[in-house]
């Protein structure tokens, strides 16, 4: 028998002080750049998003990374990469925070989605909004 897996994370975090510094013009150059980090890791995006003040990244990550390890790596060579470019002027650094959801592999196409449309989804939902959901969805607390 082989060895199977297919552990699909939904991973969200924000500019320090949830700045809203990640300007529109230049999150695509960011967006390529990280997916060259995920898949120098041999693991697979299937979308990256965001707005001004936070990104999503839907990826599989392999068995034998950790997921902190796999976010902070992201996290140093971005911030590298956006100051040695200048890609934000008012960007500082990551948060220190992240979430990282598992999700069953039915969700992958409807967040694929979700996550593609995060500035329309942003017109009718604040990031606050959003973000509780999800919290309360995966159980971290109840009402």
């Amino acid at each position: 028998m082989g060895s199977y897996r297919f552990l699909l994370y939904h991973i969200i975090f924000s500019p320090y002080k949830r700045e809203p510094v990640l300007l529109k013009e230049n999150r695509n150059l960011l967006f390529k750049y990280i997916k060259g980090i995920i898949g120098q890791k041999k693991c697979h995006v299937f979308a990256i998003n965001g707005i001004e003040d936070h990104i999503h990244i839907l990826t599989e990550i392999r068995p034998d990374i950790a997921v902190s390890d796999f976010i902070k790596d992201i996290k140093v060579a971005s911030t590298i990469f956006i100051k040695n470019n200048n890609l934000f002027p008012g960007f500082n650094k990551w948060q220190i925070g992240y979430s990282a959801f598992t999700r069953p592999y039915e969700w992958k196409e409807k967040l694929i989605n979700y996550i593609k449309n995060q500035e329309a989804h942003h017109k009718r939902i604040s990031f606050y909004e959003e973000y509780n959901g999800l919290l309360k969805e995966n159980g971290f607390y109840n009402d």
